[in-house]
């Protein structure tokens, strides 16, 4: 029995990933609120944006990826949409330049919205942006995709930690607060773990492709030590944070949600089975979406 097309379609934008998305935004809202300068439109227009360059990732992904040959009949997880003839090429091509284009209109409005006339400020995150877009794409698209060469764990760091969080923050703030750094790169950590998982997961057949991930090239063992270097570079940077920084005890909410990352880096660490690593990516993206969520609470309450 064939799907109905819009099933096929959310299958291909893949929202189990969208909590990678939101993260960033929840923290660097949280953080902003903390600070009394909360807007409820910068808000909801940074967390479109978000979503909508997740959501073309996801397609230049399964897109790329069926171009290059790294997805075949061997693959664990998801079906995807483009190598399994559900969506064509030219469909997936035209989605993504939909998908791109409402997602410039959103970041624009928001760009509009945090700056209204501060052109240096608009023109410097149209700049952050454009960065943004390209790099959605290029993953695994183009003829030397970064994805395919060991870098996409840095990307997912810098733009789903880094540059996620603090650029959130500026949007509300217009200030750069160096300490931020702190939970900016514990943020990014968690989601460059999901990524490690996913990568741990599919070692077999993106080596047989020829994709050379990162977990790929540390190896077996290696890669799951970096997990739990992850996890508990995330932990460790949020409590320095939270030393540094919190007034009260709000901030600390965040603890019940790091316990669940290290049992699954235990799991991760153990297991080489993909369809148990495939449950893990799952619980590792709600529980870090939840790890970010409660911080962002707690320095809103602080």
């Amino acid at each position: 029995m064939n799907k109905p097309r819009w099933k096929v379609w959310l299958q291909a934008a893949r929202l189990r990933t969208l909590p990678l998305a939101c993260a960033a935004v929840l923290l660097g809202s949280g953080l902003a609120a903390g600070a009394d300068l909360f807007h409820a439109n910068v808000f909801v227009l940074c967390l479109l944006t978000a979503i909508g360059l997740q959501i073309l990732s996801n397609l230049a992904n399964d897109y790329g990826d069926a171009v290059s040959g790294a997805d075949n009949e061997d693959r664990v997880g998801p079906q995807r949409t483009v190598v399994s003839g559900l969506i064509t090429r030219e469909q997936m091509q035209r989605a993504m330049v939909l998908v791109a284009g409402l997602t410039i209109i959103s970041g624009l409005s928001l760009l509009w919205t945090a700056f209204s006339g501060d052109w240096l400020a608009i023109l410097t995150f149209i700049g952050f942006g454009s960065l943004a877009l390209i790099a959605a794409v290029t993953y695994t698209v183009g003829r030397r995709p970064y994805g395919y060469r060991g870098l996409g764990d840095l990307s997912v760091f810098l733009f789903f930690g880094l540059l996620g969080v603090l650029g959130t923050y500026y949007l509300f703030t217009q200030q750069f607060d160096p300490l931020l750094i702190l939970p900016a790169a514990s943020c990014g950590f968690l989601a460059t773990g999901v990524l490690n998982i996913n990568n741990i997961r599919d070692m077999d057949t993106d080596l047989a492709s020829g994709k050379r991930t990162f977990a790929s090239r540390l190896g077996t063992i290696w890669s799951r030590r970096y997990h739990w270097l992850l996890v508990l570079g995330a932990g460790v940077m949020t409590i320095v944070f939270i030393l540094l920084r919190a007034h009260t005890a709000w901030p600390w909410l965040f603890l019940p949600a790091w316990v669940p990352l290290m049992l699954i880096a235990r799991v991760v660490q153990y297991s080489h089975d993909p369809d148990i690593l495939d449950q893990q990516l799952k619980r590792t993206a709600m529980s870090s979406l939840l790890f970010n969520l409660l911080l962002a609470i707690g320095f809103a309450l602080d």
